[in-house]
């Protein structure tokens, strides 16, 4: 059965006096999907989601929720459909003057008609949800930027919506911070089941936590689908906005993006005997969410980007080529290397990583356990052998499937971002 959108886009045009910002503008989200939309600086991503929660009304076509007009809809619908949804502004918009408790609580207060008991318990759930008891009584300029987003978020999900609308919520931040944030609301979107819609210009990594990618370039959507799509898609927008933005990319890891890691791969391999011989590598940070969960996002975006400097430096200095897959996942290409050689290699890098990758992470030796208050983690690692007529991805899978641990690290309880 086809999947019906939660929200759809039908010829939407918006104009202010003679300028068009959206024109005839077709697209969909879909139920418990995370859809990002990006497209250069003033080219109408914040005015499609005022259209969404009614701030604005088109000029033609129709946005529609679960298949009905939502210019149609009676005021009891309305309420209803506006209810189910969240808007997280830019920059918080949290009220300094308000506690956490009171910031979060804030919504139902507003838009509900619960007694002050069931304000105060669903407040706090949402609060200790988004792992924030400890600072409940606290103003927001006593909390870090981390638990600022955390403690706008739970005021997002305090109502129970469907739909939660991120308008840039990485902006202004630095690169782990931005990554942080993404695997944020990629955490508690797997966790609530919400839909998510972000317009955001962190590429490629976004791409890592989004199902689906729209591109919004001359006033109408050019693209829509997944990230992997989007990496083939030949237009025009690539050239503007990716030149202008995937560099972005090298913040993070310094390694390529998935798409010019493809090319590059393709680039060596194309022109070698097809029975020649390469290696893959990869690699991943386990137990991510034990990491987040103990030690907050900011470190657990600490610990994925040495790994990724560190491949870089290791593997690139023998002619490797290395790129970042998913939010804790790295591939790396040998193109002139055997199985045998990238055992080697292999071999050394572990070394290498043990004594040198997380310095203010203590290694734990063979056989020896964490201690009482404190938990570890592994860095996986596998090789897999591929001719250039194979696709790189069965490789890379073949990979995955020879992952071992090869680093294991001790870290202390707490320490939340």
């Amino acid at each position: 059965m086809e999947k019906q959108p939660i929200i759809e886009f039908k010829g939407v045009t918006k104009r202010f006096d003679v300028r068009t910002i959206l024109d005839k503008v077709d697209f969909q989200i879909y139920e418990g999907e995370v859809t990002t939309l990006i497209g250069l600086s003033g080219t109408g991503k914040s005015v499609t989601l005022k259209h969404i929660i009614g701030l604005l009304k088109p000029d033609e076509g129709q946005i529609l929720y679960r298949g009905q007009p939502i210019d149609q809809m009676s005021k009891k619908e309305w309420n209803a459909y506006i209810g189910q949804i969240s808007y997280m502004f830019q920059n918080n918009a949290l009220f300094d003057s308000l506690t956490v408790f009171e910031n979060v609580a804030l919504p139902l207060r507003q838009t509900t008609h619960l007694g002050k008991k069931e304000i105060a318990e669903k407040a706090m759930a949402s609060i200790e949800q988004t792992e924030l008891t400890e600072v409940f009584d606290k103003y927001p300029s006593e909390l870090s930027g981390g638990m600022q987003k955390r403690a706008a978020l739970a005021r997002a999900l305090v109502t129970d919506p469907s739909l939660v609308l991120f308008d840039e919520p990485t902006t202004g931040q630095d690169p782990i911070r931005k990554n942080a944030i993404l695997g944020m609301v990629a955490e508690y979107q797997r966790r609530f089941g919400f839909t998510a819609l972000l317009i955001s210009h962190e590429i490629p990594d976004v791409y890592f936590i989004s199902n689906r990618i729209l591109a919004l370039y001359g006033r109408k959507i050019v693209f829509q689908g997944t990230p992997d799509e989007f990496e083939e898609f030949e237009h025009p927008f690539r050239e503007e906005i990716l030149t202008s933005l995937e560099n972005l990319q090298a913040d993070i890891s310094g390694l390529y993006s998935k798409r010019h890691f493809k090319v590059r791969y393709q680039t060596d391999l194309s022109k070698r005997h097809p029975d020649a011989m390469y290696a893959v590598a990869a690699f991943a940070v386990d137990d991510l969410d034990t990491i987040i969960e103990h030690m907050g996002h900011d470190a657990a975006q600490e610990i994925i980007r040495a790994l990724g400097s560190f491949i870089n430096k290791h593997f690139g200095a023998v002619g490797g080529f290395s790129s970042r897959q998913t939010i804790n996942e790295y591939a790396t290409v040998l193109p002139y290397s055997n199985l045998e050689e990238a055992e080697r290699i292999m071999t050394d890098f572990k070394k290498d990583f043990r004594e040198h990758g997380l310095p203010d992470i203590k290694t734990l030796q063979e056989g020896e356990k964490p201690g009482e208050d404190s938990f570890e983690f592994n860095i996986l690692a596998g090789l897999a052998q591929g001719k250039p007529q194979i696709e790189i991805e069965s490789v890379m899978e073949f990979a995955r499937f020879n992952q071992t641990p090869i680093a294991r690290f001790q870290c202390e309880r707490g320490g939340k971002a």
